[in-house]
């Protein structure tokens, strides 16, 4: 059974930082495209950061510049390092597992889900 467990979120101030991490287990996801997306109360779920199975990074633009997304093919994991948080950047934050290549910035495009952490940025 493949599961996607996601750590590290929390309670910080704006400007402050978050690492959250997202451990694979149940198969190998080095041939796999990872992201993380986040679903804000009464908003849809949207994109924040994807990477490829040969460590090419996408971004939205509302994060780019203060987050990275990385990955450890050997621990089957991927992080996401926060920076600069925002009030706005709270969410439940979810990471996602699609198979080899597809539209990365699409939810519907993943096969795998993990059950989100969530992030709360206080003013």
């Amino acid at each position: 059974q493949v599961q996607l467990v996601e750590t590290g979120g929390g309670l910080v101030q704006a400007g402050g930082s978050l690492r959250l991490s997202c451990a694979a287990a149940g198969r190998t996801f080095s041939s796999y495209a990872l992201g993380w997306f986040r679903q804000a109360p009464g908003k849809e779920r949207e994109f924040v950061a994807a990477i490829l199975w040969n460590d090419l990074t996408y971004y939205a633009g509302s994060v780019k510049g203060r987050f990275t997304i990385s990955r450890d093919t050997a621990k089957n994991t991927v992080y996401l390092q926060m920076n600069s948080l925002r009030p706005e950047d709270t969410a439940v934050y979810y990471c996602a597992a699609l198979p080899g290549s597809g539209v990365v910035t699409t939810a519907a495009a993943y096969e795998y889900w993990g059950q989100g952490t969530q992030v709360t940025v206080s003013s």
